[in-house]
C-alpha cells in the first residue's frame, strides 16, 4: 500500500474546512468513506465525505456559503456542498453520524475500506500532506490491514442482507480497486445471491452500470456469474450455459455471448483515431491474430476513417459502443437461442427466429433491470436484426434496394450495429478462426466499410425525403388508415430510392397502379375453378 497523501489543492481545501468547523461550529465532524479508501490506496479523489454530529442540512449550507461554493440538499442522509477552484471542482457530500459514535456509524458501513475515519480537526495539525499517516485513524473493523493488503471484506455476515445491491458493488470494487474478495466474504456472496432479485430495479440500474462502465466488461460479467449473480439478474441465460451451437461456432450459447462483450470493446478501441491496445482485455488472446494481421491494415484504416467521419457528422462512433446498454445488448443479442433450440435429422442443432424470439424477451430483460426506455428498446433492435449485415456480407453484391431497406429499419443506429457485427462475427469463430471460410473476415469488413460509407456520404439518395405522407395518400386516394397505408408508403420509398418516380404525382400515380395489381391478384385468387 502507498504511503497516503494528499494533493496540495485538496490539502488546502479540507485545512479551510477544517477550520471552519473548528472556529464557527465546533463539533464532531469526521472525514469517512471512498476518499479514505482512495488514499489508502494511491488514488486521487474529488468526492469527500463527512459526518456531522449536528444538523447536517444546515451545517453544509453555511459551509457552502464560507467557501464560496453550491449547496444541494440531496436527501436525509447527504448535502452536497460544489466548490469550484483554478484546480478544479470537489464534492463535498455532508451527512449526519449515524448512532451514538462514529464507531457505531462505521460499523453499519459495507466493506471494511470503507469502514475507516479521520478527525476532521486533526487535519490541522498537519504539517505537511504527506503526514497523513501519523494521524489517528479510526478503524473499528480492520479496514487500514485490509486495504494494506488489499483485500474487500465484509464488514459482518449482514450486509448483504440489509442491502442486496451491495452484491454488485462488492464486484465493482473488487474490479475497480484491484482487491480480492477474501474467502468469508465470497461465502456470505454465494449464500445472498437470491437476494438480488429483491432490489429495487434503480438501484440495480446504477450499480449495474457502473460496473459495466469499466473495461474489460467480460471479466466483470464472469465474475457476476462465478457468485452466481448473473442468473439472478437474467434468468433467462441460465439454459445457454453449456448449451451447444453448430458449426462455425466456436463457444456455446453463453459463452459466445460473453466473448461478444469483449470483442465488442476490442473492435471499439482499434477504431479510435488513436487506437487503443487491446492487452488489457480477456479476449485479447484470440481476438488480435484476426484484429492485429498485417493484412487487415489497409481496411481497418479504411473503417477507423469512415468512423472519424461520423464523428465529424456528430454521431457518437465508436465510443458509444462501449457505454453499459451497448455491453448489455451485445450479452442478450442471441437470448432467444434457449427458448428456440430445436434438433434436424441428422442431430444438428438450430435456433431458428431466435432473432424473432429474443428482440421482446431482451427488451423485458432491460426493464427488469430498470433500464430506460431507449436502453430498453436499443437490446430489442439489437437482438433483431444483429444477423443482418453477417447476412448482407455473404452477398455477392449488396444492391441499392438492399442498403435502404437496412437503414429505413435502423436509422443511424445501422451504423452502430454494423460495427457490432464484426464482434458478433469475431466471437463466432474465436480461437478456432482458422477455420473460417476463406475470406469470410475480409467480406464482412468491406460489407461494413460499405454500410457506413453509404450512409455517411450518399444516404440522401437512398433514404430520400418522402414525396407524399400517410395522411395524403387516405386523403387523396379515399383510403382507410390501416396497414396498407404503410404498406403503400414502403412501395412509394423503395421506388423513389431506385429512381423510378421523382414527384408527389408520380408517387401517386405509383400508388394507384400498385391497389389496381393487388385487387386484380385478389380477384384472381378468389375465382371460381373449372368445372365450379
Amino acid at each position: 500500500m502507498s504511503v497516503p497523501f494528499l494533493e496540495q489543492g485538496t490539502y488546502e481545501l479540507l485545512q479551510q474546512v477544517a477550520r471552519f468547523f473548528t472556529e464557527r461550529h465546533p463539533t464532531q465532524v469526521y472525514l469517512v468513506g471512498g476518499a479514505l479508501r482512495n488514499l489508502l490506496l494511491g488514488l486521487p479523489s474529488d468526492d469527500w465525505d463527512l459526518v456531522v454530529a449536528g444538523e447536517a442540512p444546515r451545517l453544509a449550507r453555511q459551509l457552502a456559503n464560507h467557501l464560496g461554493g453550491y449547496y444541494a440538499y440531496m436527501h436525509e442522509k447527504a448535502s452536497r456542498v460544489v466548490v469550484r477552484t483554478p484546480g478544479g471542482e470537489w464534492l463535498i457530500d455532508v451527512g449526519p453520524l449515524t448512532g451514538s459514535s462514529i464507531e457505531e456509524d462505521l460499523r453499519q458501513r459495507d466493506f471494511t475500506v470503507n469502514a475507516l475515519a479521520l478527525p476532521l480537526a486533526s487535519l490541522l495539525s498537519l504539517s505537511s500532506p504527506s503526514d497523513l499517516a501519523s494521524l489517528p485513524w479510526i478503524d473499528p473493523c480492520g479496514g487500514l490491514a485490509d486495504a494494506q493488503a488489499r483485500l474487500l471484506r465484509a464488514v459482518d455476515p449482514e450486509i448483504f442482507r440489509r442491502r442486496p445491491v451491495r452484491l454488485l458493488r462488492a464486484l465493482r470494487f473488487a474490479r475497480r480497486y484491484s482487491l480480492r474478495i477474501e474467502p468469508a466474504t465470497e461465502a456470505l456472496l454465494r449464500r445472498d445471491a437470491e437476494l438480488l432479485a429483491s432490489e429495487v430495479p434503480e438501484r440495480l440500474h446504477g450499480e449495474l452500470y457502473r460496473l459495466l462502465e469499466l473495461e474489460d466488461a467480460t471479466t466483470s460479467l464472469r465474475l457476476l456469474d462465478r457468485y452466481g449473480l448473473l442468473t439472478v439478474l437474467v434468468p433467462e441465460l441460465e439454459p445457454a450455459k453449456g448449451m451447444p451451437q453448430p458449426p462455425p461456432h466456436y463457444w456455446d450459447v453463453l459463452e459466445h455471448s460473453l466473448e461478444t462483450v469483449g470483442a465488442l470493446e476490442a473492435v471499439a478501441r482499434l477504431l479510435q483515431a488513436e487506437p487503443l491496445p487491446l492487452d488489457t482485455l480477456s479476449c485479447s488472446s484470440w481476438s488480435q491474430p484476426l484484429l492485429l494481421g498485417p493484412e487487415l491494415a489497409e481496411p481497418l484504416a479504411q473503417l477507423r476513417a469512415l468512423v472519424a467521419e461520423a464523428r465529424n457528422q456528430n454521431l457518437p462512433l465508436p465510443v458509444e459502443l462501449t457505454n453499459p446498454a451497448w455491453k448489455l445488448a451485445a450479452l442478450l443479442h442471441d437470448i432467444g437461442k434457449p427458448v428456440t433450440l430445436s434438433y434436424d435429422e441428422q442431430g444438428v442443432s438450430h435456433f431458428y427466429g431466435h432473432q424473432q424470439t429474443g428482440a421482446p424477451l431482451a427488451e423485458s430483460v432491460l426493464k427488469r433491470l430498470g433500464a430506460s426506455s431507449q436502453d430498453r428498446h436499443l437490446a430489442r433492435l439489437v437482438a433483431l436484426h444483429h444477423m443482418r449485415p453477417g447476412q448482407l456480407a455473404r452477398q455477392e453484391v449488396v444492391t441499392p434496394r438492399a442498403l435502404r431497406r437496412y437503414f429505413a429499419d435502423l436509422g443511424a443506429q445501422g451504423l452502430h450495429l454494423a460495427l457490432f457485427s464484426l464482434a458478433d462475427h469475431l466471437a463466432t469463430y474465436g480461437p478456432g478462426y482458422p477455420s473460417r471460410p476463406a475470406g469470410a473476415w475480409e467480406a464482412h469488413l468491406a460489407c461494413v466499410a460499405l454500410l457506413l460509407r453509404s450512409y455517411l456520404y450518399e444516404r440522401e439518395r437512398f433514404l430520400p425525403a418522402r414525396l407524399l405522407t400517410g395522411h395524403e395518400l387516405i386523403r387523396r386516394l379515399g383510403l382507410q388508415p390501416g396497414p396498407l397505408i404503410g404498406e403503400l408508403l414502403e412501395v412509394i420509398a423503395e421506388a423513389r430510392a431506385e429512381e423510378r418516380i421523382h414527384s408527389k404525382e408520380e408517387a401517386l400515380w405509383l400508388a394507384r397502379e400498385y391497389l389496381q395489381a393487388r385487387t386484380a391478384d385478389s380477384q384472381e385468387t378468389h375465382a371460381p375453378g373449372p368445372g365450379s
